[in-house]
């Protein structure tokens, strides 16, 4: 406790907040950390309840260099305040010690069903019903957590955390029905006929392709997959390309390392600062013995039926026109092959259009639910939000979507549309 103190000690409790406006959940992190000052943990957990249920997860997976510490006035000049290690410590503290999180009974006696259990869903669920709804979860993995459980490695997010902060947001008296998939077990017309409202969060967990020659070989993974199913070939003194530079990848090849891979390549056609990862996952990637190309793009897949080399090309960064960023772009005649066993691809993530089919609801040209700007689809009543509205791929970006949506929800079960 006497660390955490010191390091809240050191914020400048700035008015302007920079570290507020740049948390996709909008926390009130100077007065969160102010009520640590004062040793007044209870005080910070309403706090940050005002906004997010995630706190334990979020502070621990969220890239905050590019968020919140990315823009402490105290980073200027010295380190930024460590804002994740205090939220996890405040929510932790809170989960240990059965703190209450704040209700109303605004929507008493209101039925709203959340498909999907993941971040988006858990917030969403949590805030209807800390307005008095009753709501019930439909999860088709047999736990809560969505990605976190299922995408993010417990290496870097401990099991026992998920658990904890699941069985406190079903403390406010919600409802799971877990193993139960939409289009399988139920329809969305049966669930919406049931609730006064619906709201749809079952994420986008589908490996994007390159559409690279040799794709279809046997050995090439999708990332997501891997993550989410746990079922991994034998990398026993194998070679293995991971292609990408986000959380995904990162999370793909350090897992494959530990399962006893001899070479694990991470592939990226940008430089190493402009990756989406955060720079501490590279250097412990780094520090594990995975090995990074950076400015390398794959060309071509090679293998008779099953992957035995990549063809990979140089790639230089330049500067386009009406591009804020640096494009990479193929340095003509640097062609060369390497020997790989595995290819993992981990480009981004799509979702299941399947799933979305049996939806019969409208879609974008993405392929993601169509919303207006009340999170309604074209259903009414029907409601979406997460990745499965093209909601940026991240823990806290998804919380506030279903955040949001949840106060579009509420506005909609009491006829304030």
């Amino acid at each position: 406790m006497e660390n955490i103190i010191d390091e809240a000690n050191r914020c400048l409790n700035c008015k302007v907040k920079p570290c507020s406006k740049a948390c996709p959940l909008g926390n009130d992190i100077p007065t969160f950390i102010k009520a640590i000052k004062e040793n007044n943990l209870e005080e910070a957990f309403n706090v940050l309840t005002e906004t997010t249920v995630l706190g334990s997860i979020c502070g621990r997976v969220c890239p905050h260099s590019k968020q919140c510490m990315g823009s402490c006035v105290r980073g200027i000049k010295s380190e930024p305040i460590k804002i994740g290690e205090l939220e996890s410590y405040v929510f932790d503290n809170a989960l240990e010690n059965n703190l209450k999180i704040k209700t109303s009974e605004e929507l008493n006696g209101k039925k709203v069903a959340v498909i999907g259990g993941g971040p988006s869903g858990l917030t969403c669920a949590a805030f209807l019903s800390m307005k008095g709804a009753e709501v019930t979860i439909y999860e088709k993995q047999p736990k809560l957590g969505g990605i976190t459980r299922y995408g993010i490695p417990d290496f870097r997010l401990p099991r026992e955390v998920i658990d904890r902060t699941v069985e406190k947001i079903l403390s406010l008296g919600i409802e799971a029905k877990c193993n139960q998939e939409l289009g399988k077990d139920y329809e969305l017309d049966d669930i919406a006929d049931k609730y006064d409202a619906v709201y749809l969060s079952f994420g986008a967990n589908v490996s994007s392709k390159m559409n690279i020659p040799g794709e279809d070989l046997d050995g090439v993974y999708g990332g997501n997959e891997l993550l989410e199913t746990g079922k991994h070939p034998d990398y026993t003194g194998k070679s293995v390309a991971v292609s990408g530079g986000g959380n995904v990848a990162m999370d793909s090849a350090r897992t494959i390392k530990r399962l006893g891979a001899k070479n694990v390549y991470v592939i990226y056609r940008r430089a190493r600062e402009q990756m989406p990862a955060e720079d501490y996952e590279v250097e412990e990637a780094m520090q594990e013995g995975v090995e990074f190309l950076f400015q390398n793009n794959i060309v071509k897949i090679l293998g008779n039926e099953k992957v035995e080399k990549l063809e990979c090309i140089k790639t230089e960064l330049v500067q386009k026109e009406g591009e804020k960023r640096l494009a990479p772009v193929n340095v003509e005649g640097s062609n060369y092959t390497i020997d790989v066993d595995y290819v993992v691809m981990a480009v981004g993530s799509k979702a299941n259009k399947e799933v979305i089919s049996k939806t019969g609801l409208e879609t974008t040209e993405y392929g993601n639910i169509k919303v207006d700007e009340k999170y309604m689809t074209s259903k009414k009543g029907v409601f979406a939000g997460g990745d499965l509205i093209g909601t940026k791929a991240t823990v806290a970006w998804a919380a506030r979507s279903g955040r949001n949506a949840s106060e579009e929800i509420k506005k909609y079960l009491l006829g304030e549309e």
